[in-house]
């Protein structure tokens, strides 16, 4: 581009070219050269200096100081003439001298601007116009005071201001406004006024210069690629031609007014500072000749149709039948011309081969026409069986048998394009939202869309593994909802529908970044991930995936369970897209890196993944490498949540693993995880892990025969290792896990029986009874969902009490087994448990409630009380002291009453509880054995206050009992009672019961009455019971039939000093 002067006089480039690099030549005579400069002129030299030599300036028209013109040059030589030569060169230098030495400081300061655009500085000239000293007037110097408004020349006006501002500028580097008019103009008040004109100077020459720039710039956009490169770059599609600089001026501000137009405000502001050299306000600055094209829209949905060329270009012909041509793009009666050069045949070539550009153009649109509808129909394939996504999915292929409405329509508007709402896939051609005319469609349009549809069908689906596994599909779902992902929220239903968008990219970017843009900035990175796994899951190159991917994880510094939801939403809808080879290649790889990350959140993660992924991964990673990150996590983290989240996980493997060889490992993995010190990673194990493990040894069929056993092993294990002191959590442990099974266990029984293949669903079948089971810790315990629905349990659960009740358990190999070996060895374990354990009580307890519960009210009646019946055998021949009757005092009574008794609450259920508790209080006190197991059973009962008025009904029968030992027994029954019982039901039962004891013949029972009085006066807050308690304490006190009766004194002192600290004030002090 040719160098501009600033100061808007311009060179032709052929005087530039002519123009000496060093030296000038001078070929005029002396007499030729310019007169000095006329008086009055402010740069005028002294009167005193000698005249200056004959000089022509350097430029054309151009201004002197004194307004004069310049003496024109000739094109082959400058002017400078010495007396008596021909021919004389004289340097840049001594002409530089001349000027400053004669004050011609205009002329030097466009010499110095030319010298500079030439790329050739003169240092006298540089040295000079950057010292402010030179501008500065001289004190003993008069000078003519010189107004601007006084110049009325204009170009003496520009020449005076011009000089002006280059001085001050030099020495101050000072903006205009920094300008001292003043110094310049003898009248202060005027200064306004110069300054207008100075800045009605600097527009104006700004806007020469802006014009001479856009001009040079237009000129050489417009100059072609010279005609062989053109056609390099068009035969070889590989070789992109090189952005002119206008193409890249007129790209950029189309771009930067579509991000404008669609709100991309940061993208928008971001790219104009990138671009800081372009004005994006105006087109003109782009090209003054060039008009504007349409904007990104348009210029993107005409792309692909052939725009018609220019006929009045084409003024040739070759031996080509135009009737053949595609698109007829050459008019057919083109007149033959009989001489043909070169370049026009080129021309014409080059003008054949853009057709044929158009035309695989517009092939490839075809093609990836089908490859949408292909990636359509197959994932409505794989969809058909999800509503949701069905939904999610609509696309009505009926549509494309039809004919397009612009074809027999002849309205020149257009149909109106799909709205986009998240739920279609874009199957629109390049060309649909063409405005104007449409070219006609094919008449085989039913042959190509059935071309279409058999390509359609030969595509496979993502295939994944699936497991040799019979879960029902209830129990998988349950399993599966322990994956923390979500896709009911807006963002989570973006990440969801990432399997179903292959081509959809563009859509899904306008979908989400209006939301990325307001948040991003504000750590709101999870709508990022959308745009991040969709361009995972369909770039081509494995880096570039393993790199999105690493950013995906590396995404938020410490996700919350929000975002890690989303983030695992959209690991699965990868998986499902890219199928289970590159899970393993390029998601796996990237948990790995994260299983000892600082950050928990970011561990949580890897083993909230490790689940969620499971079902999408080949079979072998899940039972081998899987299995062993999650192992090695539960083992070694210390996050609490982490290690429930890999229990959780270590469920969903354990619902899809099918190698047998594994069960070891998984029955490890459940005692490893029972012994958590994390309540809740305990309450992960019974609430998904084992359920999961129980499901799976059921299809080993190792649940009774392998699971169940080895529990029941290392219970009795621990009962023989802890004689002396038992380590009670690991029975609760052991215990626990048992418990957790029963749900398995009751469904295998049904699973199993005979009447099994009788269960059909036809018919009205009743609900099942809310009360019917135990409330299930997780719906993986619920047995409708391991049988698989409601409806299949309750016709079983019919046919289940019919057995029982009418036709027995003969063939019934696993009831067989609960009846014949489970129960017995439960209930020797049970006789060997410690009876002041009140924990191992209430676990087994909790144990038999839940069993019997399961089993149903005939399975208990039938099956388990007589078997506790037997072995406590509390018959009247069995009452005798001598023979101890041992089992009366060991944990079976407490378990019993508590765990099998209390099971249904029916009025015969609630006699049958009485008379138990009723016999054994009997058979323990005439045995006099001890009353731990009786107690026990109290405290147990006690803490519910259902049983209260039972157990009252129990002792008033020990009040009333003929034996004095009976009523001892009751009597200190009641001080345990006391103290869960409400102050009406002391009032009213209680206290009457223990004053009608105080009064017995035998003191031993008076004796017996004491600590339960205690108790009362201990917990009671009523005064007038209160009051009743002191006055019989009082009588024992003063009564003188008990003087004598020390065993008396010793149980008032006894119980003084337990309860003294807890009584009232008032009743301790007359205590005194």
């Amino acid at each position: 581009m040719a160098s501009v002067n600033p100061f808007n006089v311009s060179d032709s480039d052929e005087e530039a070219e002519r123009r000496p690099s060093e030296t000038i030549d001078t070929e005029r005579s002396p007499s030729d050269g310019a007169p000095g400069p006329p008086p009055g002129n402010p740069f005028s030299p002294p009167a005193d200096a000698e005249p200056p030599p004959p000089l022509l300036l350097l430029s054309n028209n151009r201004t002197s100081p004194s307004g004069g013109e310049g003496i024109p040059l000739s094109a082959s030589a400058t002017s400078a003439m010495a007396a008596g030569t021909a021919d004389t060169r004289i340097s840049v230098d001594v002409i530089a001298a001349q000027l400053l030495r004669d004050q011609y400081i205009l002329t030097a300061l466009e010499l110095h601007t030319e010298l500079l655009e030439a790329g050739r500085e003169l240092p006298r000239l540089r040295d000079y116009f950057s010292n402010p000293g030179n501008f500065e007037r001289q004190s003993g110097t008069p000078q003519p005071k010189t107004k601007l408004s006084d110049l009325e020349d204009p170009e003496q006006t520009d020449a005076y201001i011009v000089l002006y501002i280059f001085a001050d500028r030099a020495g101050s580097i000072s903006t205009l406004d920094s300008l001292d008019f003043a110094r310049y103009s003898d009248d202060g008040n005027r200064e306004s006024e110069e300054k207008v004109a100075v800045l009605e100077f600097e527009l104006r020459k700004a806007k020469d210069t802006i014009q001479a720039l856009r001009a040079n710039l237009t000129q050489a956009a417009e100059s072609e690629v010279p005609s062989q490169e053109r056609k390099n770059f068009k035969s070889s599609p590989e070789i992109q031609e090189p952005v002119r600089p206008l193409e890249k001026r007129a790209l950029n501000f189309l771009v930067n007014e579509y991000l404008l137009k669609n709100e991309y405000k940061l993208s928008s502001i971001t790219f104009s500072d990138e671009n800081d050299d372009q004005d994006f306000e105006l087109w003109d600055d782009v090209g003054l000749n060039i008009p504007k094209p349409p904007d990104l829209l348009q210029l993107y949905r005409n792309c692909g149709a052939p725009s018609p060329l220019s006929r009045d270009t084409v003024d040739v012909a070759v031996e080509v039948d135009f009737g053949n041509l595609p698109g007829n793009c050459i008019a057919q009666e083109t007149p033959k011309k009989p001489d043909l050069s070169q370049q026009q045949q080129a021309e014409v070539v080059e003008e054949l081969e853009y057709q044929i550009s158009l035309l695989n153009n517009e092939k490839e649109s075809l093609s990836e026409q089908i490859k949408k509808l292909q990636s359509e129909i197959q994932t409505l394939k794989r969809t058909v069986s999800s509503p949701p996504s069905s939904e999610r999915l609509s696309l009505d292929l009926g549509s494309e048998n039809t004919p397009n409405p612009s074809s027999t329509n002849t309205s020149s508007s257009d149909p109106l394009p799909p709205s986009d709402n998240g739920q279609y896939l874009d199957i629109r051609g390049v060309s649909d939202a063409e405005n104007g005319s449409k070219p006609p469609l094919p008449q085989n349009t039913s042959q190509t869309h059935n071309e279409i549809h058999n390509r359609i069908n030969k595509r496979p689906p993502v295939q994944f593994d699936q497991p040799n596994r019979k879960l029902s599909p209830a129990f998988q779902q349950a399993l599966l909802s322990f994956c923390r992902m979500c896709s009911d929220s807006r963002l989570g239903a973006e990440v969801s529908r990432i399997a179903d968008s292959e081509q959809s990219v563009m859509l899904m970017l306008g979908r989400c970044l209006p939301h990325i843009v307001p948040n991003v900035l504000l750590a709101k990175r999870e709508e990022l991930i959308p745009l991040i796994l969709c361009t995972a899951c369909l770039h081509p190159e494995p880096k570039e995936r393993d790199q999105l991917l690493h950013i995906l994880f590396n995404l938020i510094k410490r996700p919350d369970d929000e975002q890690r939801q989303m983030i695992l939403t959209g690991c699965v809808a990868f998986a499902r897209h890219v199928g289970p080879t590159r899970v393993e290649a390029e998601l796996l790889p990237q948990c790995w890196e994260q299983i000892n990350h600082k950050y928990p959140e970011r561990r949580l993660l890897v083993a909230e993944a490790c689940g969620a992924l499971a079902p999408y991964l080949p079979k072998e990673i899940r039972s081998s490498l899987v299995l062993s990150m999650l192992q090695q996590m539960l083992a070694d983290d210390k996050a609490d949540m982490v290690r429930e989240a890999v229990v959780k996980s270590l469920a969903i493997i354990m619902g899809y693993i099918d190698d047998s060889d594994k069960y070891s490992q998984g029955f490890e993995l459940m005692l490893l995880s029972l012994g958590d010190p994390s309540e809740r990673v305990v309450s992960a194990v019974h609430q998904v892990f084992i359920p999961a493990f129980a499901a799976w040894t059921t299809e080993l069929g190792s649940l009774h025969t392998a699971l169940i056993p080895s529990l029941l092993a290392r219970i009795e294990k621990l009962l023989m290792q802890g004689e002396h002191g038992l380590d009670e959590h690991k029975l609760h442990m052991f215990l626990s896990a048992l418990q957790s099974l029963i749900p398995p266990l009751f469904a295998v029984v049904l699973q199993n029986a005979p009447f099994t293949s009788r269960a059909k669903l036809n018919g009205d079948i009743p609900a099942i009874e809310v009360t019917r089971f135990p409330r299930p810790a997780s719906p993986l315990q619920d047995v409708a969902t391991i049988i698989g629905s409601r409806e299949m349990l309750s016709a079983l659960l019919i046919l289940y009490d019919h057995q029982l009740e009418h036709e027995g358990t003969t063939g019934w190999e696993s009831l067989l087994w609960v009846v014949n070996q489970l129960l017995p060895q439960l209930i020797e374990i049970v006789g060997r448990i410690n009876v002041t354990s009140s924990t191992c009580v209430h676990e087994f307890s909790r144990f038999f409630w839940r069993f019997c519960r399961t089993f149903g009210k005939i399975f208990t009646n039938t099956k388990v009380k007589p078997q506790f019946q037997e072995i406590l055998r509390l018959s009247e021949e069995n009452v005798d002291a001598s023979a101890g009757n041992g089992i009366l005092t060991k944990a079976t009574v407490p378990i019993y009453a508590t765990g099998v008794l209390t099971c249904y609450n029916q009025e015969e259920d609630r006699k049958l509880l009485v008379g138990f508790l009723e016999d054994v209080m009997t058979t323990l006190s005439l045995s006099h054995a001890p009353l731990d197991s009786l107690k026990a059973a109290f405290v147990e009962l006690g803490a519910n206050p259902v049983y209260h008025e039972l157990l009252l009904t129990v002792l008033w029968y020990g009040v009333v009992h003929t034996s004095a030992l009976v009523r001892c027994t009751a009597a200190r029954m009641f001080e345990l009672l006391v103290k869960g019982v409400n102050e009406t039901l002391v009032a009213q039962r209680v206290v009457p019961a223990l004053i009608t004891l105080s009064s017995d013949p035998e003191i031993s029972v008076r004796i017996s009455t004491i600590p339960a009085f205690g108790t009362i006066m201990e917990t009671v807050t009523q005064k007038e019971l209160l009051e009743r308690v002191k006055m019989q304490l009082a009588s024992f006190l003063e009564d003188p039939q008990y003087q004598d009766q020390h065993s008396l004194h010793m149980e008032i002192i006894r119980t003084f000093g337990r309860v003294g600290p807890n009584a009232e004030p008032r009743f301790r002090d007359e205590c005194e």
